[in-house]
This record gives C-alpha cells, structure tokens and sequence, in this order.
C-alpha cells in the first residue's frame, strides 16, 4: 500500500447525479487513511472522454502510486490484500 497515503480519485458530480460509488470510494479511502486528490468529473463529455483516455467503461477510478486500482469494488479488494 502507499507509504505517503496519498490517492487520486476521478469521480463523476454531474448537476443532477452524484455517482454513488465515488462517494463510497472517497469514504474507503479517506476511512484507511488515505489523503484523497478528489478530481471531480462535472460533465458527461468530461467523463466520456476520461472513460476513453484511461480505456474503462467507469468510474470512479482509484490511482495509488501512479498505479491504477480500478473502482470501488477494486478498491475494497486492494485494501484487503494490503
């Protein structure tokens, strides 16, 4: 796991849906420690095209240490094997 506990998280705030699942992942990581770069994702084009950059169909997206852990689920998991 991240010696400086430091993550980045992408997830998507849209003016009428807040994914539930980026504030699950911010919770995780903020509840294990984690300093949390929060990227909000504002628009549908800006998580369209984030989606096609990092080749995923969703989001949230995890990345510690420049390593992307996936969503939240895959989160959960990281944490478990840490």
């Amino acid at each position: 796991m991240a010696e400086d506990k430091t993550a980045t998280l992408y997830r998507m705030i849209l003016p009428d849906h807040t994914c539930p699942f980026g504030v699950r992942a911010k919770d995780i990581l903020e509840n294990a420690g984690f300093r949390v770069d929060d990227r909000i994702l504002r628009s549908r084009a800006e998580v369209d095209a984030f989606e096609e950059e990092q080749g995923v169909a969703t989001t949230p997206q995890i990345f510690i240490n420049d390593e992307r852990i996936g969503g939240s689920d895959d989160l959960e998991r990281y944490l478990g094997q840490a």
